[in-house]
């Protein structure tokens, strides 16, 4: 007789992800975005959600545009979207990638007359170009827009990036301008410049394609974006043990909290293993319901202790919802709102 094997155990750690925030936050940033339409950074597995949540939402809300970084990331984007909406932003690093592109459709990004060759090599057609225009990142040099092998390109989008559209910045203009330079140099469908914060530079900014990223998952990168984006994503944890302390007990890693009373605490399966980092230390807060529970102690790699006092009624196996209003807790840590996204870890359930 075959024995089935058991259910799983179920996680002790889960991201909440509100699906309508997110929709809610591109249609917002597409409305923003003027004549011009908004697509999705999708890189770093969605910035954390995850490719496989983010990009069917974001689908659902009428995105029809994503950029990936790596090709194995590409790989993954392919079961939420034709290969033809996904650009890869490094572009072909070698041959295999370059046949890789050609055999599924994905549209490389271009960065350099390299990987220009690399893409002729391969028979490549549809591609997207990347200008350099003061970021000195990824990119073809302006001196290079002249090339032969650029002027061979098919050019779906034609991209730059900003450096500091976060803030009032006289490279904003410079590289405004240099992009418009480009676009009239060479041969291309489509032109994209702006990111989250671009989008509130202004509609010469926009092109026919605007590239949000951060303010899709409730980040907001400038004021201009200020009370229009929705937060996204929330970590939840489970209690694993609850204990009471006495007057003079220490908590974690090298006693930097110490209870003046008897107090009631609880461990939850959290830690800086899972992107919840050290930086959280004595900074942190859960929520039980309204119920504000401070983080007491030290974070550690798998769990966090945490102040029960306002929550009597918790127990073992409850649960409790991480205070990560993405704007708030990087003031709160020091951490950029991308970092505390991006390091959320796979031990998650989403």
């Amino acid at each position: 007789m075959v024995m089935m094997p058991p259910e799983p155990p179920s996680a002790a750690l889960r991201l909440a992800i509100d699906r309508d925030a997110l929709k809610t936050n591109w249609r917002t940033l597409d409305a923003l975005s003027g004549s011009a339409s908004a697509g999705a950074a999708v890189k770093a597995d969605a910035y954390g959600l995850g490719v496989d949540v983010a990009m069917p939402a974001l689908r659902q809300a009428g995105c029809r545009d994503f950029y990936v970084a790596h090709w194995l990331e590409a790989q993954a984007a392919l079961a939420s979207a034709p290969a033809s909406a996904i650009g890869v932003l490094h572009g072909p690093l070698n041959a295999q990638d370059a046949a890789f592109a050609v055999a599924t459709g994905l549209r490389p990004v271009i960065n350099s007359l390299d990987q220009a060759r690399l893409w002729a090599e391969a028979g490549g057609r549809c591609c997207d170009l990347m200008i350099d225009t003061g970021i000195n990142r990824l990119g073809l040099p302006m001196a290079d827009l002249g090339n032969p092998l650029i002027a061979a390109l098919q050019v779906d989008v034609l991209l730059s990036h900003l450096a500091s559209a976060d803030e009032d910045s006289l490279l904003n203009p410079l590289q405004l301008a240099r992009w418009q330079d480009a676009r009239r140099q060479v041969a291309h469908r489509r032109a994209s410049l702006a990111n989250s914060a671009g989008i509130t530079l202004g509609d010469a900014y926009h092109g026919d394609l605007t590239r949000p990223g951060i303010a899709l998952y409730g980040g907001v990168p400038c004021a201009g974006l200020e009370g229009t984006v929705r937060q996204v994503v929330r970590p939840e944890a489970a209690l694993i043990q609850i204990r009471t302390l006495s007057a003079g007990d220490s908590v974690g890693y090298n006693a930097t909290f110490t209870a003046t009373q008897p107090m009631r605490v609880g461990v939850i399966s959290l830690g800086y293993a899972d992107g919840y980092l050290r930086a959280w230390s004595g900074k942190g807060m859960m929520l039980a319901g309204e119920r504000r529970l401070s983080v007491l102690g030290r974070v550690s790699m798998d769990m966090t202790v945490i102040d029960l006092s306002a929550a009597p009624d918790l127990r073992e196996g409850d649960w409790v919802a991480a205070c990560y209003d993405l704007p708030r807790a990087a003031a709160a840590t020091g951490l950029s709102q991308y970092e505390l996204l991006t390091t959320l870890g796979r031990r998650f359930a989403r």
